[in-house]
């Protein structure tokens, strides 16, 4: 008998862009609940998405780095900007690191902070929130369309669980499952499944995630895509390894049979 079939779908930079959710949840999430005395945060910020926060985007694993990054573009002295963003990518997980021993601070914390900024926004004005993602329709088309080949969907997101659900609810999508950060890392849950599916692709925007699998024995047979609308860096479509695949939304239909 042959196994149940899956598509598996990074969540943020692939079905949806975050981008103006992440700096208005991070913004609040700095000014209520981190307590720093370093930075000021004026109500003007709100209302743009910093171009700086842009550029570091594709550099942000997890929830809480955009705490650190907007921390350090909000800072009163020696803030985040044109003139050093360079130097912070060159070495940004040195830095982050430096950040966290520098204000005691623990990443765990940091992102309980961003989830009770993104708790407060959905129990204050769940619309509002919502409407701070702008979907890819490409994707959700698709995740539709794999439905008739008997083709399950899953989502894995460095996102929490519950914030995705309630996104995806809105879209109107309901996937096989979702896992978010609490579930462990995608390489770990992607081995997980293949126990007991068929993978027939992953569809995802962070480079080094991809090459993570591909690296790894057990799940390297998996057919991976890098999604070229998500986050990238600058180099990250030149040269792929290990046969992953760059991928445009106009292409996604060729990825199952017509």
């Amino acid at each position: 008998m042959h196994p149940k079939k899956l598509f598996l779908f990074d969540f943020d930079g692939v079905i949806v862009d975050g981008m103006y959710e992440y700096w208005h949840s991070s913004l609040l999430a700095c000014e209520k609940y981190l307590n720093s005395q370093d930075i000021c945060i004026d109500q003007n910020l709100y209302k743009q998405v910093s171009n700086i926060f842009i550029e570091m985007r594709p550099w942000i694993k997890y929830g809480w780095e955009m705490l650190i990054i907007v921390h350090e573009i909000t800072k009163t002295e020696n803030p985040l900007n044109n003139n050093n963003k360079i130097n912070f990518q060159n070495k940004y997980h040195q830095n982050c690191k430096e950040i966290l021993l520098k204000n005691s601070w623990v990443s765990e914390d940091l992102q309980k902070c961003l989830d009770k900024s993104r708790k407060y926004q959905i129990d204050k004005d769940f619309d509002s929130w919502v409407k701070l993602h702008k979907p890819f329709y490409e994707v959700i088309d698709f995740i539709e369309r794999i439905k008739k080949y008997k083709i399950n969907s899953g989502i894995i997101t460095t996102k929490g669980t519950i914030f995705a659900e309630k996104i995806l609810e809105r879209l109107n999508i309901f996937p096989e499952f979702v896992f978010g950060y609490e579930s462990g890392t995608k390489v770990e849950i992607a081995s997980k499944l293949s126990k007991e599916y068929e993978i027939m692709g992953f569809i995802e925007d962070r480079r080094k995630t991809l090459v993570d699998i591909k690296q790894n024995s057990y799940i390297r047979h998996i057919p991976c895509y890098l999604a070229d609308w998500g986050y990238l860096k600058r180099n990250d479509k030149n040269n792929l390894p290990y046969e992953i695949k760059l991928l445009k939304l106009k292409d996604l239909g060729q990825l199952v049979a017509n």
